[in-house]
């Protein structure tokens, strides 16, 4: 897999998908501190032997703590920019919680490049449709269009062709 590109290729894998992420397992542990982070404590996520009773047999994981690990999927999988001087969250378009993430499964992301478009004289827009996919689940965890910028040195924008 790429690892680094130059600011030039990014529009050329447009439609390719771009990035597989390493597997990541959502334990207890990880669920019980993002419950702390956003006060949700919401018996599902937090109350095992509650939770058991449940149609899901036990707890699962906030979907927004799904959502979140998408940044540290980006960073382990997608090539590097080398004109690159930050990189900023834009937000999301349709994003969908399809199937829960189970206490102990191991999740991973896929990403697509749907778009790059410059913005003004430093600025890269890209959109990637994502999967957060759920080892052994035919469905994914969620789907996504997540929007990010790109921000460059004006002087290192290619020539547009």
């Amino acid at each position: 897999m790429v690892t680094e590109i130059s600011l030039s290729d990014v529009r050329g894998l447009i439609g390719m998908e771009t990035g597989l992420s390493d597997w990541i397992t959502v334990d207890q542990t990880m669920i019980d501190a993002f419950a702390g982070a956003t006060d949700d404590h919401q018996f599902i996520h937090v109350d095992p032997q509650r939770a058991a009773e449940s149609p899901f047999g036990g707890t699962i994981a906030h979907g927004f703590l799904t959502l979140s690990l998408l940044s540290t999927m980006n960073y382990n999988c997608l090539p590097k920019v080398r004109e690159q001087t930050m990189g900023i969250n834009y937000g999301f378009d349709r994003v969908r919680f399809m199937t829960p993430v189970k206490s102990g499964a191991r999740v991973r992301g896929r990403f697509l490049l749907s778009d790059a478009r410059f913005r003004g004289g430093g600025m890269l827009m890209t959109t990637y449709d994502v999967s957060i996919e759920i080892e052994n689940e035919k469905k994914p965890a969620l789907t996504a269009k997540w929007i990010t910028i790109i921000q460059f040195d004006p002087k290192d924008r290619p020539e547009d062709k």
